[in-house]
């Protein structure tokens, strides 16, 4: 295994897995980050993934550097398997129809696809959540079909409404909030991927997988109300063996 533990600052340390954004190497990041909360090692404060290497937040009054480089060393292949045992897939109602997809129709052109095609493409996969981050619950995620994937608008959005659901170039996210931005807007959904106010602000974790789920106006309507009102609970189902 290519892994490659570093110093960051006197209170972290990084773990490398290669150089590129690539899912085999972002499983094993996400693989360690869940055999490190599997050991409970003393004075790990937090651990934050990224696309190639996990960030270790420590106590150095609890645990020095080198203890704990040799800790996360015992990290091997056949911890894997255990560590990932318990990973999800997200349900995420979207509403793909008018007004929540008014970059759909200029798809068209740019795939070669229809707009029912394109919301058939998109709706069928398992989105893997390589990291978090841009935004307060802004998904990264891996595994856009490549024959909707579409540049970003030349000229981007001053105000982008939370809960939009875009493309842009070979991803797919949902904004978590009104941002502005470039993404080809293609749909939105109901749920609050963060809301402050909940004990969980973020809805989703790194590492899971999200799935879109085609919904009609009325029922965006209804779930969105139920969102609001904190009775909605977003449905799991297991995620896919990889």
């Amino acid at each position: 295994m290519d892994m490659k533990i570093m110093p960051a600052g006197d209170e972290a340390l990084v773990v490398q897995f290669g150089d590129s954004i690539d899912e085999k190497i972002n499983r094993q990041v996400h693989a360690l980050a869940g055999w490190v909360e599997l050991q409970r090692f003393r004075g790990v404060r937090e651990l934050l993934p990224t696309y190639r290497s996990l960030l270790v937040f420590y106590d150095p009054r609890v645990i020095l550097y080198d203890r704990l480089k040799k800790d996360l060393s015992r990290f091997s292949e056949e911890d894997s398997a255990a560590a990932l045992a318990h990973t999800r897939t997200l349900l995420v109602p979207c509403c793909y129809e008018d007004p929540y997809g008014p970059d759909l129709l200029a798809m068209e052109p740019l795939t070669g696809l229809s707009r029912s095609e394109i919301v058939k493409i998109h709706s069928s996969v398992d989105y893997k959540i390589y990291m978090l981050g841009f935004l307060p619950g802004f998904v990264y995620l891996g595994g856009l079909d490549p024959r909707i994937a579409a540049p970003r608008l030349k000229t981007p959005r001053t105000k982008i409404p939370a809960r939009s659901v875009g493309i842009g170039g070979s991803q797919t996210g949902v904004y978590p909030m009104d941002s502005p931005g470039g993404w080809r807007l293609i749909g939105s959904t109901p749920l609050e991927f963060y809301d402050p106010k909940r004990e969980e602000p973020i809805l989703c974790k790194a590492g899971e997988y999200i799935r879109f789920v085609p919904i009609s106006v009325p029922e965006y309507n209804l779930i969105r109300e139920e969102t609001e009102k904190g009775v909605y609970e977003p449905t799991y189902m297991e995620a896919p063996q990889r």
